[in-house]
């Protein structure tokens, strides 16, 4: 079976959640934002201080 593009590793909330995706290919980190009570939701990559995408280290 093939290894998942995006994992989860960290998750907040209920009916506002917010989650962290990584991307295993690049390391790079996303914000994903969702709200039951407007339906909607909104992904971001996660920037460091300087405005550098945060990544984590692909072993």
């Amino acid at each position: 079976m093939a290894k998942d593009r995006f994992v989860e590793v960290y998750t907040q909330g209920i009916t506002n959640v917010e989650k962290i995706i990584v991307d295993t290919q690049t390391g790079v980190n996303y914000l994903l934002a969702s709200s039951a009570l407007t339906a909607g939701c909104g992904v971001s990559v996660l920037v460091d201080a300087s405005g550098r995408p945060i990544v984590t280290p692909i072993g």
